[in-house]
């Protein structure tokens, strides 16, 4: 069987790469865009830094700022609304995974009208049409929801996060630029980057890695390991821009082999709890990798190898030990110490969360067969 990969277009990486926009949207026919942000990037001037290059090169633009972390079906149907009023052709999204996962699916929709329900978009898709293209500048480097065909939506109601894969939804174009990660505050730093350590480490165990896929994911995690703290802590020019780099090439990878049940029981957090993604992440992450360190030792072994630890004769215990406690070591050196009790869950609500999360798409992928037991355990562990 064939592995199959899907990437986007173009992509520009660097400290001030957002001035290459005007042209690239020049060259490609396009006449206004539709700029999808979120409040506080708005607020803060961070956006402005993208629509004042829009304004310089006289491209006319209107703007969506009311993407929420965690965004909902109602965040799409307000942008999707806009969009279609605005007359653009093409959809500039600045901001975080949010802003781009909005974008993502204000742009399916716009294309394949048939899916205004939105619930119809979870899962894998089978769309008709390619979604209006989308410019994607990511100010956090996490979610690589730049280079994806991955995109989530909260769907309130039911407390739920579709995830929602689809190839027709990757950007025509990412512009990742460290000067718009630079005013990242230090929780949101840390969090997103260990949202990129989770993507790299569930992408290289994932039951569907490949060569190219274990190519990519090394890599990210050897330049996360080695580049997170500085970026976070000392905002430190040079660690920024390889963080930018870091979690766009593990969305290279997990975006075509899929993640594993650090994202099915992190989905759930964030539904039920509104709990940052990044967070729920760095949060599960130890627990997780104890409990699917029992069948994918081995291939914990070469992350360390690949990180210079000298774990060729590790016994099973040794190396899922040393490697839980890297991750461990990373999150608490970033400043992530939270345990799932202060996410504000019971235990109580594990029998729901659990529930919840065997049904989460990102379920299958993971090394180690999980039951809904296994979810509640995990969930108590991580507490």
């Amino acid at each position: 069987m064939a592995d199959k990969f899907v990437l986007n277009e173009t992509s520009y990486f660097g400290k001030g790469a957002r001035e290459n926009l005007p042209e690239e949207i020049k060259q490609r026919g396009f006449q206004k865009a539709f700029v999808v942000t979120d409040k506080s990037l708005y607020e803060v001037g961070v956006s402005k830094k993208v629509t004042d290059v829009l304004e310089q090169a006289n491209i006319p633009y209107e703007i969506f700022s009311d993407v929420k972390p965690n965004p909902t079906m109602k965040n799409v149907r307000d942008g999707l609304a806009k969009c279609r009023e605005s007359g653009a052709d093409v959809i500039v999204a600045v901001g975080g995974g949010s802003s781009i996962d909005t974008a993502k699916a204000i742009s399916i929709i716009m294309t394949n009208p048939d899916r205004e329900d939105i619930v119809s978009l979870n899962g894998a898709s089978n769309t008709k049409q390619k979604g209006m293209p989308i410019i994607a500048l990511p100010t956090t480097a996490g979610t690589a929801a730049e280079v994806t065909i991955n995109y989530v939506i909260t769907d309130e109601e039911r407390e739920i996060k579709m995830v929602c894969v689809d190839p027709h939804d990757i950007p025509v174009l990412a512009i990742v630029d460290s000067e718009l990660m630079a005013s990242m505050p230090k929780s949101i730093a840390a969090a997103t980057g260990m949202d990129a350590l989770t993507h790299a480490v569930e992408g290289y165990i994932t039951k569907a890695h490949n060569t190219m896929s274990d190519m990519f994911h090394m890599r990210a995690i050897q330049l996360i390991f080695e580049y997170l703290p500085a970026a976070v802590n000392e905002k430190d020019e040079v660690a920024l821009e390889m963080m930018g780099l870091a979690q766009y090439i593990a969305g290279m990878g997990f975006s075509n082999v899929g993640l594993g049940i650090v994202h099915s029981m992190a989905h759930q957090l964030g539904a039920v709890y509104d709990t940052p993604h990044g967070v729920a992440n760095a949060i599960l992450l130890p627990t997780v990798m104890k409990f699917n360190g029992e069948v994918c030792y081995e291939r914990f072994r070469e992350i360390l190898i690949g990180l210079g630890v000298h774990a060729d004769h590790f016994t099973k215990d040794e190396v899922i030990q040393t490697f839980v406690g890297k991750i461990k070591e990373l999150s608490e050196t970033v400043g992530i110490t939270q345990t799932v009790k202060d996410t504000g869950a019971k235990e109580k609500d594990f029998d729901m969360l659990a529930e919840k999360a065997m049904q989460d798409p990102c379920k299958p992928g993971n090394p180690r067969d999980v039951e809904k037991e296994d979810f509640i355990r995990l969930f108590e562990e991580a507490m």
